[in-house]
């Protein structure tokens, strides 16, 4: 089995060289990208996914050859007897216990084939039997059936072949749409993982650049001092925030580390891999239709196709356990040929012809209502599922609705926190060096740095949740709306 995945842009090859790259200079570097396709080929979640799917395959693979002619050799080629049997003596009239010592071999070939439009089953057999007597009469013979063919059916019963045929197909389809789902989910948590460290890296990054800062605007505080130009209690202060920026830095180093290790676990690397991530650009503007969101979920969520199986089961029990209601009747009718010889030779030669026809029929006549109850809570069965189908397609629909909103709105968001971003960095700048000529205050330094970091946690939060929401759009609906195209058709099934 071939599995291609569009959340697997990059070639497995490629991936094994940035992995060895990344050995030979400590370091692995990786896009969001770059990271999507190494949790969807290397995860443990992924493997799990695929082994899934293998299951439904057979399962499936294994439905396909019941349709299709069996072949069976059923073989019993030594059956010894040697005991004291009651037998009727004629002559006396009275049972007497009399010695046995027998030998019987016999072995056969059928060939069936099941007839799912009205659910029974063609055969066709041959056999042969060998029965060897000992004792003071010994005798031999071999009786044979070179060919008889036949059918039997069930005639007012319950056909499973015709239910497998609507279910068995719709429970693969489910499957292989499951994998997909899957793997988009792996994609979700990928983004999740990478967003996490991205944070604190930025954390991490920031809190190193506080450190330089603060200590840059004690020494300078510590002039300005001696000048009078700034009191005892500033000076204090700025000492204050440097020894807080180092604590901040120490937390922020520990903060780090469980996210890297968190990301390499995801990811199954090895955990003293050093990984640096590379932030995503600003996304192109792309807004989503709510009502194309909900027509592609319906044609490819996998919950979607899950419920329309529960209720073809439950609509198959209810026919199943209706015609057990009623009287049972079955035919099963046969046509061939058979011999009995003491020779293997004459077994086979002038074969009499053997028809066989039996019809039988069952008819409960009290149960006290046993069948009935049955057949009700089928019906009853069949009702609560159809309730639950559709209170959980509304739950998956209103899910969608509300994460393309989302989508569309933090499109807005990246671009205001981009903007706001530029501007506190700007205000941070001129305040700093508006504080080192002695034109701003500590107070005015502190809330500009805050604003700045505020603004640089809220930009990544923004491509966080921008991100997150549209591959839940995309595990929700298996298309992709970058290419307009189902997901399914680029995973190979087979």
């Amino acid at each position: 089995m071939n599995v291609h995945l569009s959340t697997l842009r990059l070639p497995l090859a490629l991936l094994i060289l940035l992995l060895f790259a990344a050995k030979a200079r400590g370091q692995l570097e990786l896009t969001l990208e770059q990271t999507i396709a190494l949790a969807g080929d290397s995860s443990l979640e992924a493997f799990r996914s695929k082994n899934m799917y293998l299951a439904g395959y057979w399962q499936y693979r294994t439905y396909k050859a019941g349709r299709l002619p069996g072949v069976s050799l059923n073989l019993t080629p030594v059956q010894y007897y040697r005991d004291i049997t009651r037998r009727y003596d004629s002559n006396e009239d009275i049972d007497v216990y009399r010695k046995q010592q027998s030998y019987y071999a016999s072995g056969g070939l059928q060939v069936t084939q099941n007839f799912d439009w009205l659910g029974g089953s063609f055969f066709l057999n041959s056999n042969l039997g060998y029965m060897r007597n000992f004792g003071e009469n010994p005798y031999s013979q071999y009786t044979s059936v070179p060919i008889r063919i036949g059918y039997m059916q069930e005639l007012l019963g319950y056909n499973p072949f015709r239910w497998e045929r609507k279910i068995e197909p719709l429970k693969y389809e489910k499957v292989k749409k499951e994998f997909l789902y899957n793997m988009e989910q792996i994609s979700e948590q990928a983004t999740a993982y990478f967003f996490d460290l991205v944070m604190a890296q930025a954390e991490y990054d920031m809190a190193l650049e506080n450190v330089a800062s603060t200590d840059t605007l004690y020494r300078i505080g510590q002039q300005r001092q001696k000048i009078a130009s700034i009191t005892q209690a500033d000076l204090l202060t700025l000492r204050l925030d440097a020894v807080n920026a180092r604590n901040t830095l120490q937390n922020a180093d520990i903060a780090l580390k469980r996210a890297m290790f968190a990301f390499a676990s995801y990811l199954n690397l090895d955990k003293n891999t050093k990984i640096r991530l590379r932030q995503p650009g600003h996304p192109l503007k792309q807004t989503l239709s709510v009502d194309e969101a909900l027509s592609r979920a319906r044609e490819n969520n996998p919950r979607f196709l899950d419920l329309r199986r529960q209720i073809l089961e439950a609509e198959q029990q209810v026919d199943k356990t209706r015609k057990e209601a009623m009287f049972d009747a079955s035919v099963s009718a046969s046509i061939g040929f058979n011999q009995v010889s003491n020779t293997f030779r004459d077994a086979y030669r002038n074969p009499l012809q053997q028809d066989v026809v039996s019809i039988s029929i069952s008819i409960p006549l009290v149960d006290w209502g046993v069948r009935k109850g049955k057949y009700n809570i089928a019906r009853n069965t069949l009702s609560v599922t159809q309730i639950s189908a559709r209170q959980e397609e509304v739950s998956i629909e209103e899910d969608l609705i509300m994460t393309v909103g989302d989508f569309n709105v933090q499109q807005e968001l990246i671009s205001s926190a981009e903007e706001a971003l530029d501007l506190a960095q700007m205000a941070y700048a001129e305040t700093k060096q508006r504080f080192i000529i002695g034109k701003a205050d500590i107070n005015s330094l502190t809330l500009s740095l805050n604003r700045q970091q505020e603004a640089e946690r809220n930009y990544v939060s923004s491509l966080r949740n921008y991100k997150l929401s549209y591959y839940k759009i995309r595990k929700l609906t298996l298309y992709d709306f970058e290419l307009h195209i189902p997901l399914t058709r680029k995973f190979d099934y087979e």
